[in-house]
């Protein structure tokens, strides 16, 4: 590969440079302090730059967001610290979803064939009720079936089917969640 070549292809970041350069160095300094630990101030940075944000989230300090304009959260959705929405193309996260501490949700990937290294955008989705265990990774174009589970440290390179629990990477179901009534 000849990275002088390097192309974004039809690519873009879908807002202006001055709201790009805006979030950059306002918003998202503001938005990942540790010095702004209340949840519904970072909800609100996150509305004003374009996201789309239920009611009753809680986004912890250290949560980085490339791009919030490509963002939608649900409602009762947990962001634990550390977590990286690399969202070059969209993420949505459906109500009542957790993910967990350092957790990495990588929506680019590069064609390593091309000699121009192109960058090959694909969306997240995370259906609703699933959990995002602490230090696992979603790669670009997955989707998280209704109540899935993705176990601490795993990857997660294609789609999870609904209300099965994954380990490892790359990830693999182990069995099927179940939810108990109290």
């Amino acid at each position: 590969m000849y990275l002088d070549r390097y192309t974004l292809g039809t690519y873009t970041p879908g807002a202006p440079l001055w709201k790009q350069l805006l979030w950059y160095f306002l918003g998202e300094p503001l938005f990942r302090t540790h010095w702004l630990p209340i949840s519904k101030l970072k909800v609100s940075i996150l509305r004003s730059f374009g996201a789309t944000v239920g009611r009753s989230v809680c986004i912890k300090p250290g949560v980085r967001v490339k791009f919030p304009w490509r963002l939608s959260i649900g409602d009762c959705v947990w962001i634990g610290e550390n977590t990286w929405l690399d969202n070059v193309a969209p993420i949505a996260i459906e109500s009542h979803v957790c993910i967990s501490q350092g957790v990495y949700l990588c929506t680019g990937n590069h064609d390593w064939s091309a000699p121009d290294f192109k960058l090959i955008p694909a969306p997240i989705h995370i259906e609703q009720s699933s959990w995002i265990a602490a230090r696992a990774t979603i790669g670009p174009g997955v989707t998280v079936g209704k109540g899935a589970v993705l176990s601490l440290g795993s990857v997660a390179g294609r789609s999870l089917q609904p209300m099965t629990i994954y380990v490892g990477n790359p990830a693999q179901p182990i069995k099927q969640r179940a939810i108990g009534d109290r």
